[in-house]
């Protein structure tokens, strides 16, 4: 009773004083949400929301939402502590980095990583734990963090997971298997994309047939996997192969069109590669223009750099280069 007359005044404290009218309003509905004991389940709805906006809310409009939450979340936490807020507190946490890095803000989603990190490890919740890290891993090369870093971090969360067969040990693996891939480290990146098919293979079914959420581990990632990495390594015959077989599971959804007009970039560089180089040129503009600008962010950002990193030389003064650059908008420099 103590804790929620504590919360409850929290709350009200927060709605009167609030600068930002979303902050006020979200405060009253908590404070609501307490007098019903509800108050713990409505955060773990939260962060399930998160993990499939993530996917189809523009970053800009996702980052202000969760402001608002995460100011909210704080003063709860702050009036009533426990693992289940504590695990809230790391998956947001990791969604707010998430988001950051994507708007091109990488010293600031550094910054939130290690916060979810934080949260999640008080939470003594392991697969949160290997989640938010999971995440962390996969991230890191597209916020160029130093790859030793991202090797090490991987290494370390393996050893955490310990076998364990969840989406957060999965992405662990396909993480590490892209950090590597960006090494230069052949051999090691495909030992990680085997590790990587065996936890799918074994995954638990509604893990699996979860493809909506940052929750979920559906073999379409193993195949974005494959294809990121055989991109890399420059196995054109293996990357088309999971190019194929991933466009497939993705189907039509509208929920994956930033992860298809990911995977879009690497065909662009198979192609580059393989000596077809107007139509990489072509198939990575017309994945630009076939993706709203507002989802235009900074890991698509990265993936149609590394379609120019593959071009030669010679071949960068080309019309279709030159038209390629003029259709991507930097979400840097872009008003969200």
């Amino acid at each position: 009773m103590r804790r929620r007359t504590l919360l409850l005044g929290a709350m009200t404290g927060l709605a009167v004083g609030a600068s930002s009218t979303g902050v006020a309003l979200e405060a009253l509905r908590h404070g609501l949400g307490q007098a019903s004991d509800c108050d713990t389940d409505d955060w773990q709805a939260i962060a399930a929301d998160y993990a499939r906006d993530f996917y189809t809310r523009p970053p800009g409009e996702l980052l202000a939402q969760l402001a608002v939450d995460l100011t909210v979340l704080q003063h709860v936490i702050a009036a009533q502590a426990n693992a289940d807020l504590a695990r809230v507190a790391g998956q947001l946490s990791a969604v707010m980095a998430m988001t950051l890095a994507s708007t091109g803000q990488s010293t600031a989603a550094r910054r939130w990583w290690r916060t979810a990190r934080t949260y999640a490890d008080s939470s003594n919740d392991l697969a949160v734990r290997v989640w938010v890290r999971d995440w962390e891993v996969v991230n890191g090369t597209y916020e160029n963090r130093p790859l030793r870093d991202i090797l090490a971090l991987a290494e370390g969360s393996v050893a955490l997971a310990a076998g364990r067969v969840c989406s957060g040990s999965a992405g662990l693996m396909a993480g590490q298997a892209q950090a590597l891939a960006v090494a230069g480290d052949t051999t090691g990146a495909v030992e990680a994309l085997h590790a990587t098919a065996y936890l799918t293979e074994r995954m638990p079914a509604d893990v699996a047939a979860d493809g909506e959420s940052m929750f979920g581990w559906p073999e379409v990632r193993l195949r974005y996997t494959e294809s990121y990495v055989y991109t890399r390594v420059g196995d054109t015959e293996r990357a088309f192969a999971a190019q194929d077989w991933a466009l497939e599971l993705y189907g039509a959804d509208p929920t994956l069109a930033r992860e298809r007009a990911q995977m879009g970039m690497h065909r662009a560089s198979c192609l580059i590669q393989s000596g077809h180089i107007p139509d990489g040129l072509r198939h990575a503009a017309a994945t630009l223009d076939e993706l709203p600008v507002s989802h235009h962010n900074a890991l698509l950002s990265q993936m149609t750099e590394t379609v120019f990193a593959v071009l030669p030389p010679a071949e960068r003064r080309r019309k279709e280069a030159t038209d390629l650059r003029e259709r991507f908008i930097s979400p840097t420099t872009r008003t969200a």
